[in-house]
């Protein structure tokens, strides 16, 4: 448990880029998309790391792409 703290307290980002359009998606995953903070294709942001992160970006993962920045 402690090799895991250490690792997300070395502060390990993602790059989440939308590179499907939300069109014709469910609400959830529309909401889920706005919430990450991506507003158009192609767009990306950074973010943290964790639990939560992860359970978004697997909600919607058929919209986006994710690397290890």
């Amino acid at each position: 448990m402690t090799a895991k703290k250490t690792e997300n307290a070395a502060g390990k980002k993602l790059k989440v880029t939308l590179v499907k359009s939300t069109i014709g998606s469910l609400d959830k995953h529309k909401k889920t998309v706005q919430a990450l903070g991506l507003k158009k294709i192609r767009s990306s942001v950074v973010v943290n790391d964790n639990p939560a992160m992860r359970g978004m970006i697997h909600v919607v993962r058929h919209l986006v792409t994710v690397e290890e920045v």
